[in-house]
């Protein structure tokens, strides 16, 4: 029974991340029919098909991946930290890719190395953060959210200043990447597969997950590796986070409230939570991004502040209820 529900369950996530890919691509300042949606998917041309395929489909399909990849990222690291603010926007994980990516934008780098420069942006960050919360014997849950905010100013600090210093022509598009925009996304095919080795990447380890989430000790006496999980789950963690970022710039609080919102629906089975979160995060950036392009069309909005107004109210609010709890 249980597998059959983990199928229905994922099969209903799939049917909602295809209607939001469908309204995506219907969806803008022009209109599309669903008719001529499934005629340029099936080989049709014309003035609808080129905007189907060549604008909103690579928009569509990228903002599901990198929506997918900073769920899938949440996830991990809030079960790693046993707590629902465990993100990689509030964790500074995203700000350091950003500085990262930024930086490479600013001396004209390549593709190839804006990724590389995002992931190592990323892992320093991850590195440092881990650093800095280590109390004695091992590093504090409260200590670690505090590290982490802070270094996230720290790198909008960073951010600020390279933007600062960025050449006029480069600014403009420096700012909406920074404040997360999937406009400028050609080619969604490197996030997607990312996204998709990462999930086939974590589901062998969803059994080490639920019992790390009942403790170190518990999960040691049972056979659990837990350094070796846990640094490998933060590598991956930072790698997901670092492809989204370097794809369609820094979008937070995807990663915070798909994994919770996920959690409180289906419960905190690692095997069915995770790929539910990356379809959900995937589903739910989609339709931010298809709003952000048609609230006020022809003019787009960042789709990183849309997900802020979402993201913002819900962090005050678990927030306060672990201070309750406290």
């Amino acid at each position: 029974m249980t597998h059959r529900r983990h199928l229905a369950v994922l099969l209903v996530l799939l049917l909602c991340a295809a209607a939001g890919l469908m309204t995506a691509l219907v969806m803008g300042s022009l209109p599309v029919r669903p008719a001529d949606v499934w005629a340029a998917l099936t080989g049709g041309s014309g003035a609808m098909a080129d905007v189907v395929l060549q604008l909103r489909l690579p928009r569509a399909l990228g903002a599901f991946a990198c929506g997918g990849l900073l769920a899938l990222a949440g996830a991990l690291m809030q079960v790693l930290l046993r707590n629902p603010l465990g993100d990689p926007y509030v964790l500074g994980i995203s700000g350091g890719a950003s500085v990262g990516a930024l930086c490479a934008l600013l001396f004209g780098l390549t593709a190839l190395w804006i990724n590389l420069a995002a992931f190592c942006g990323a892992f320093l960050v991850l590195l440092l953060v881990f650093g800095l919360a280590h109390g004695e014997g091992s590093w504090v849950q409260s200590r670690l959210l505090l590290t982490g905010v802070i270094v996230s100013a720290g790198c909008g600090a960073a951010v600020s200043l390279i933007l600062s210093i960025a050449p006029d022509q480069s600014l403009h598009g420096m700012l909406f990447w920074i404040m997360g925009d999937a406009a400028y996304i050609t080619q969604p095919l490197p996030a997607l597969l990312v996204l998709l080795a990462g999930v086939l990447l974590v589901l062998p380890l969803a059994r080490d997950l639920n019992v790390l989430v009942r403790g170190d000790t518990q999960a040691a006496a049972l056979g659990v590796s837990v350094n070796a999980l846990r640094w490998f789950t933060y590598f991956l963690a930072a790698l997901l986070t670092s492809v989204a970022v370097a794809t369609a710039g820094s979008i937070g609080f995807i990663g915070l409230v798909v994994p919770h919102l996920m959690r409180l629906v289906l419960g905190n089975d690692q095997r069915l939570l995770l790929p539910a979160s990356a379809l959900g995060g995937g589903t739910l950036l989609v339709l931010a991004d298809t709003l952000a392009r048609t609230v006020i069309a022809p003019q787009q909005l960042p789709v990183g502040v849309l997900t802020a107004l979402i993201g913002v109210p819900l962090f005050l609010y678990l927030l306060a209820r672990q201070g309750r709890s406290a």
